[in-house]
């Protein structure tokens, strides 16, 4: 036996790394007097890295523990040991883990014989724990969730961060503190005593937080709650999404050109680096642009808020027609965009499919401050509502549709039931459109398109806590300008406007708390109860649709899911069951929230994800310049799009 061992509290707590028949003797006897005792056991592996499902992954070592105890197993080194850790899982009826999905999805994946559905059931979160108790991140002025700031919290403050302690034996072989794991020796005496720290610190850690979210009085149903949504999303991620690998590789070739093309453009400007904020910022100042936003340090900003309100487009990139659009900020949003698109999504697609070619995002069911969810490698939750373009490369599989089901204006819905504006709700029952009522309001009844975009902005500008000189800078509208929209805003919606004052006042009194109708507990910074109405929104938001996530599981849909992302669910379906399938999910997803309805919008498409985007973008196919630029293109997507 190989014994190692790792400090908490002034111990030295013992790492056992067995290596001979006895050796495994031991082990199997310590794992079943813990099953016999019913005494829950931590679990966790160490990788490759962080793409499961991708060729060449494979755990390396396998840990289990409790406050007194660690055990590694070597399963790289064989099969007898990847054996040995599947009868461990399997034998075990209680566990533990930190951001379980991840090594439950490993260990479904690289061990035999054992399941999600099997371990799932019978392994605990840390994080939940954690992320319920406080929800910040430790530079966001909260404990943070990560193993080792919580274990620091709630531990011990001087045990070792078990990840960034290893970066100096990566850096030793020369690699980074992304690829190292792969590489550094299997027997590295570091490396198995922080193996083995991870799990003992999680033994430790669970119980801390259990006390913790008794003694905020959290809604003690949530941590079963968060538990079944990570669970459906682990299920999710497993199934993962079969991309069109040719596709896929012509679209990420396509965008270098793309992000050349624009790059080349900004160059007639005088910006030889599309990257450099003091070239870009000394060009449009130059081009008489007035930039009133500061970087900490006291440069002007050009970041892609600044450039999108300069190019006249919103977040989605429509446009805002409130200005000229300037050639320059757009030229340089464009290559960025190009740039990012190619590495976020088409190459990263191209890296971590598996042998199947389908894609596995992985999905944070308990992400923000507010509990939305995240969606990473790729991150599609990131892509622009309208454009298809990426989601082009995600197709179904073959003989199914695609399908989307996605929440009817759920936010301000949410911000109705919660406010009880007698207006906005009666408008929503009557199947008005808020953003019109708000426009007329604004700008009397023969309002324009673009005043509509702008009553869009100050909707939920007001609502998210952006004052008017936030608003002037995302709209493009004079100062006066838009402090008069806000103030038409507050007008149709007076309830609404009192209910925000009052929630900002009441998050003060409660020490920049708030408790939203699912009884999470949201923390704020001092500076920032402000944002409290959006955090709210936000949050309710979430739990609604979490909600359907767990009603589309017990209508057993879930094996048609591909991913939740934002409101949306992404399914697919065989040609003659995609309609009945849309609609089961539909209804699955459908309630009500205080007397507000909350439906959906089902849809079908074709092969593609992208084709359910496309007939959307039949305007922006006939008026972007960038299908002006790329015919082919165009001709592609009108072609899908009919």
């Amino acid at each position: 036996m190989i014994t190692h061992s790792f400090p908490v509290l002034g111990q030295d707590i013992p790492v056992y790394v067995p290596q001979t028949a006895d050796d495994f003797r031991l082990f199997r006897q310590y794992v079943t007097d813990k099953a016999n005792a019913g005494e829950r056991v931590a679990f966790d592996t160490e990788s490759t890295g962080l793409a499961t499902f991708s060729p060449g992954y494979r755990i390396r070592v396998a840990q289990f523990g409790t406050p007194e105890q660690a055990w590694a197993l070597q399963t790289e080194k064989g099969p007898e040991m990847r054996e040995l850790a599947s009868w461990a899982l399997r034998t075990l009826p209680a566990m533990v883990a930190q951001n379980r999905n991840f090594d439950l999805l490993s260990s479904d994946r690289h061990l035999p014989g054992v399941t999600l559905e099997e371990l799932a059931p019978k392994t605990l979160d840390t994080y939940i724990f954690s992320h319920l108790s406080d929800p910040r991140r430790k530079d966001q002025g909260g404990v943070g969730n990560g193993l080792k700031d919580a274990s620091a919290h709630y531990v011990d403050p001087s045990a070792p961060d078990t990840a960034a302690g290893l970066y100096e034996e990566f850096h030793k072989i020369g690699h980074t503190r992304d690829t190292g794991w792969a590489y550094i020796d299997i027997d590295n005496p570091k490396y198995l005593s922080y193996a083995g720290g991870d799990v003992i610190l999680t033994s430790r850690l669970l119980p801390k937080l259990q006390a913790r979210v008794r003694e905020l009085g959290i809604n003690p149903s949530l941590p079963d709650f968060e538990h079944a949504v990570g669970y459906v999303c682990a299920l999710i991620e497993r199934r993962g999404m079969r991309i069109n690998r040719e596709y896929t590789t012509q679209l990420s070739a396509e965008l270098l050109e793309e992000s050349a093309k624009w790059a080349e453009e900004a160059k007639k400007y005088g910006v030889a680096n599309v990257n450099s904020t003091k070239q870009l910022s000394e060009a449009l100042l130059g081009m008489g642009e007035h930039i009133p936003e500061r970087t900490d340090g006291g440069a002007v900003q050009v970041n892609g808020k600044v450039l999108k309100r300069l190019a006249d487009v919103d977040k989605d990139w429509d446009p805002i027609e409130s200005r000229t659009p300037n050639p320059l900020a757009m030229a340089v949003l464009r290559s960025k965009r190009a740039s990012k698109w190619r590495t976020s999504y088409t190459e990263a697609m191209l890296r971590t499919a598996d042998e199947n070619d389908r894609v596995h995002p992985k999905i944070g069911a308990l992400a923000a401050r507010t509990a939305r969810m995240s969606i990473s490698d790729p991150p599609f939750q990131q892509l622009p509502s309208g454009k298809w373009e990426v989601r082009h490369c995600v197709v179904a599989d073959p003989g199914h549709r695609m399908i989307s089901v996605d929440y009817s204006s759920v936010e301000p819905r949410v911000m109705a039931a919660l406010s009880g504006d007698e207006k906005m709700t009666a408008a929503i029952l009557r199947g008005d459109d808020l953003h019109n009522l708000t426009a007329a309001s604004v700008y009397g009844p023969d309002f324009t398109p673009g005043q509509r975009k702008v009553a869009k902005v100050v909707q939920l500008g007001v609502a998210y806590g952006g004052g008017a000189a936030t608003i002037a800078a995302q709209t493009g509208l004079t100062l006066q300008a838009a402090q008069a929209a806000v103030k038409g805003y507050k007008r149709t919606y007076p309830k609404l406007a009192r209910y925000i004052r009052a929630l900002q006042g009441q998050v003060i009194r409660d020490g920049y708390t708030l408790r939203t109708p699912s009884g999470r507990r949201l923390v704020f910074d001092r500076d920032a109860a402000y944002a409290s109405f959006n955090g709210e929104i936000q949050s309710t938001a979430r739990d609604i649709f979490a909600q359907g996530l767990l009603e589309i599981h017990a209508r057993g849909l879930t094996p048609h899911v591909l991913l939740p992302v934002h409101d949306e669910i992404v399914a697919d379906a065989t040609d003659n069951q995609a309609h009945e399938v849309a609609r089961e999910i539909g209804e699955a997803m459908t309630m009500s929230l205080r007397g507000i309805p909350l439906g959906t919008d089902p849809d079908v498409g074709g092969s593609s994800w992208g084709s359910l985007y496309m007939r959307k973008a039949s305007t922006m196919i006939e008026n972007d310049s960038w299908y002006a630029a790329n015919p082919d293109a165009a001709r592609a997507a009108e072609e899908a799009r009919k």
